[in-house]
C-alpha cells in the first residue's frame, strides 16, 4: 500500500505523519509518498523575479521547507519515503500526485474548523476530501491533555 501524506510545515500536518507512521509500526505494509503544494506563480512574481530560475528556487526552498519536520519523523523511525513539491491549487494537485504515484490512500491533517466555517472557508482537507476518488483520512490534532497533571 502506498500513502500519500501532504505537509505544510505545521504541527496538524505532523499529527497525520505521525499517525501515518503509527500504522506502518502496528504493522502496515506501506510506502510513503510526502508531499507538499505551494501556491501558483502569479504574474506580479513573474514580472518581479529576474527570471524563472530565481522563481524556481525560491518555491523549492520554501516546499523544502514545509517537508522539513515529517522528513525529520520519518529519517528518526527509519522508514524510507519520496517526496514531491508540487505548485498549484492545493486540493487538486495533491490529489493529481497521489493518481499519478500509484497511492492508495491519503492520510492529511485536519484544520480543526467546524463545519460551518470550513464551508465557509473551504481548506485543503475538506477539498481533498470530497474530491478524491481514493480514501482519505483526516487526522485531527491531538492536542495538550486538559487534566490537571
Amino acid at each position: 500500500m502506498k500513502i500519500l501524506v501532504p505537509v505544510d510545515g505545521s504541527e496538524l500536518a505532523l499529527d497525520a505523519v505521525r499517525h501515518a507512521l503509527r500504522l506502518r509500526q502496528e504493522g502496515l505494509d506501506a510506502t510513503f509518498l510526502l508531499a507538499t503544494v505551494q501556491e501558483p506563480t502569479y504574474l506580479y512574481e513573474l514580472v518581479l523575479a529576474p527570471d524563472a530560475d530565481v522563481l524556481e528556487r525560491v518555491s523549492g526552498a520554501v516546499g523544502s521547507r514545509a517537508l522539513e519536520g515529517a522528513e525529520a519523523l520519518f529519517d528518526a523511525a527509519g522508514v524510507p519515503f519520496e517526496r514531491e513539491i508540487g505548485s498549484g491549487e492545493p486540493a487538486p494537485t495533491l490529489i493529481e500526485m497521489a493518481e499519478r504515484h500509484g497511492c492508495d490512500v491519503i492520510v492529511l491533517g485536519a484544520r480543526g474548523l467546524g463545519v460551518v466555517r470550513s464551508a465557509l472557508l473551504g481548506s485543503v482537507s475538506q477539498g481533498v476530501l470530497h474530491a478524491s476518488k481514493l480514501p482519505v483520512t483526516v487526522v485531527k490534532h491531538a492536542g495538550k491533555s486538559s487534566g490537571a497533571e
